[in-house]
């Protein structure tokens, strides 16, 4: 809704436009009325729709053209006073003033007009007669109000209607030709029905009606209210009611209604909660949610977002497989004004034997955009309703920005969820391969995969310590002199080469020297096609003596020619890198230079620190235990003393029997 309203008066001379102002503001006719009055503010508290309200006058005789046209071009909606006893002035509305007011305006956005005749109390008849038809004919003019300054009738009437065209314009939402709603504003209410159809039968039910209403007017509906709704719908409409729910038909219906009643506030109402502006497109406000992300800080979704996101995947995946297939996912982006997912992304994340993203991939594309993308992670969550579903304030209570990555090195520890593994390599060193593999497709499958269908990424879960986490793997392209910051920028590097091709190891290599030599983020070299011949690699070192000098662990044979689903070892060894980033500097095998061996002790670590935290509980309870002891001192040496008689005594019987 605006911050404002400007209502600007215009007509003839002497019709009575100041005399309507000052009536207005003092609550009695002027004695004494000057050629114009100045502008007035009426505060937001005074005003029906709790909005400021600028109100500007117009004297021929003090002001000129130049600020006449000025004055059309900031007011929001314009006020044309005619007098209803002198027909010559209505004469003018249709002459002179509406195609003045239409040339000043842009015929985009077209400020909505008012029909004021003012000195009702002169006259015994009305003039509605002769601007029925000047109403017709124009669509710019909102609604005609006869008033009398004088006697102040409609007075405050006149000035409502003006804010009330502004806040809650016709224009946008009917065609009074046709009698029917706009197209866009169809569109926007069958957006609104479906996000409000939470289990999305195509009905409102008598629970999804009353948390629309809830949402929308903070208020339910009486059981008594619900039925007459739905009489109503019933007695003009056919298919408005089924199953004892509204369908869309009857939702639309009851709009219709609204508008054709003088109700239009009541359908803006709703629109606004759902995030639509004047030209019921949806505000950059809804859809944008401001959200600070500082440098070295990821974005993840929370809890409450993936319970959104279920129920969002839960309503739609009508057969129960636990799988979209695509008219699930086209139904699924209805509400979307384009589809944002493309066929890349079922090559990004899990899918079934069928090719249907699955309930797992579902919510991995999801982490995906938010951990790349988390503005297009906001806009997509407005277009699905979150803020209204959850009853937040915006999308951004979905997301959580995580602490600073050397704050995490620092207590070396993590509370982050997702992280990502850059996989770099020489072309056809079988990055690609390895991507796909992460994702349970072995070299069979992948070959079906289409070459404008592939995907640079690749999203999954893995298990460390018994908590999941999510795994985000991006195949960097192979130009080495266009490397970017982003392209290096990660929680741990995949170093990809193919062990049948003599040079691919080379590039590796020269990647970790060039650019992760002196950083403190764990590399992990892979030997892919490890199904395939190993030939001698034509670099100064083996990959085994670099992995050595540069203490890095020996490279990991990978392949995913294989019968069923690749091994998913390597990526859990990656994620736990990831993790604990800080334990590369540390080596528990008896080599003494390699790291890879911290990732296969990582668990016995984590069993001393529970043993030390321990033994620290018992120091510090040492004290509260020492009274027992000496109490039972006795009894310990007396227990003690019959156990070592117990062991000599079957000691004995054993030499005995074994003489015997």
């Amino acid at each position: 809704m605006r911050k404002d309203v400007r209502i600007l008066l215009v007509g003839e001379p002497k019709v009575g436009k100041t005399s309507l102002i000052m009536s207005l503001v003092s609550e009695e006719f002027p004695d004494e009325v000057p050629l114009r009055a100045e502008e007035i503010t009426i505060p937001a508290d005074v005003t029906p729709e709790r909005v400021p309200t600028h109100i500007v006058d117009y004297s021929e005789a003090e002001q000129t053209d130049e600020q006449l046209y000025q004055e059309i071009s900031k007011a929001n909606v314009i006020c044309i006073v005619y007098s209803v006893n002198n027909k010559k002035s209505i004469e003018k509305v249709t002459s002179h003033w509406i195609p003045l007011i239409s040339d000043r305006t842009d015929k985009d956005s077209r400020v909505p007009l008012i029909l004021v005749g003012n000195k009702s109390d002169l006259v015994e008849h009305s003039s509605m007669e002769t601007i029925l038809p000047i109403m017709n004919q124009y669509q710019d003019i909102e609604t005609c109000v006869e008033c009398s300054a004088k006697n102040l009738k409609n007075i405050s009437e006149l000035f409502y209607y003006a804010q009330k065209a502004v806040l809650h314009p016709t224009g946008p939402l009917y065609c009074p030709e046709e009698k029917e709603l706009k197209p866009s504003c169809i569109k926007a209410l069958t957006r609104i029905f479906k996000i409000s159809d939470l289990d999305n039968d195509g009905v409102l039910n008598d629970n999804e009606l009353n948390f629309f209403q809830r949402t929308c007017f903070n208020t339910p509906l009486a059981p008594q209210a619900l039925e007459d709704v739905k009489n109503v719908v019933r007695r003009n409409m056919a298919d408005g009611v089924r199953d004892d729910g509204l369908t869309l038909k009857g939702f639309l219906f009851l709009h219709t209604l609204f508008i054709q009643r003088g109700r239009h506030e009541t359908t803006w109402t709703v629109l606004r909660r759902f995030g639509y502006d004047d030209d019921l497109e949806l505000t950059q406000e809804y859809l944008f949610p401001l959200i600070k992300v500082p440098p070295d800080c990821t974005t993840e979704l929370n809890h409450n977002a993936y319970l959104f996101l279920q129920s969002v995947f839960d309503k739609h995946d009508k057969d129960r497989d636990c799988a979209l297939s695509p008219e699930e996912v086209k139904d699924l982006f209805n509400v979307f004004p384009y589809m944002p997912w493309g066929p890349d992304v079922n090559n990004t994340v899990c899918t079934n034997d069928e090719g249907w993203i699955t309930y797992q991939g579902y919510l991995s594309q999801w982490t995906l955009t938010t951990y790349l993308d988390v503005q297009r992670s906001l806009e997509y969550l407005g277009y699905l309703g979150y803020s209204i579903i959850c009853e937040q304030e915006s999308q951004a209570a979905a997301i959580t920005v995580t602490r600073n990555k050397r704050i995490d090195l620092q207590k070396k520890q993590t509370q982050r969820s997702v992280f990502r593994c850059n996989v770099l390599g020489a072309r056809g060193s079988g990055k690609s391969g390895f991507l796909q593999a992460f994702l349970g497709r072995n070299l069979q499958r992948q070959m079906r995969i289409r070459e404008d269908h592939k995907s640079y990424y690749a999203i999954s879960t893995t298990y460390v310590y018994g908590q999941e986490k999510y795994l985000l793997l991006h195949e960097v392209m192979p130009d080495f002199d266009i490397l970017s910051e982003p392209d290096l920028s990660c929680d741990v590097v995949c170093l990809v080469y193919d062990i049948n091709d003599p040079r691919s190891f080379e590039y590796c290599a020269k990647v970790y020297k060039e650019c992760f030599l002196d950083s403190k983020t764990p590399c992990v070299v892979v030997a892919a096609k490890s199904d395939l011949h190993e030939v001698r690699q034509q670099y100064s070192q083996s990959p085994l003596d670099f992995c050595r000098k540069h203490k890095l662990h020996p490279p990991q044979p990978f392949t995913c020619n294989t019968n069923e689903a690749p091994s998913k070892d390597l990526y859990t060894r990656l994620t736990t890198m990831a993790m604990h980033p800080h334990a590369r500097l540390r080596c528990m095998c008896s080599c003494n230079r390699c790291t890879y061996c911290l990732c296969q002790n990582l668990l016995k670590l984590e069993l001393l620190r529970s043993i030390k935290a321990q033994l620290r509980r018992v120091v510090y309870n040492r004290h509260m235990a020492q009274a027992d002891l000496k109490n039972s001192t006795f009894w310990l040496r007396a227990s003690l003393g019959a156990t070592v008689f117990a062991v000599l005594g079957f000691a004995m019987y054993r030499v005995l029997l074994k003489h015997r």
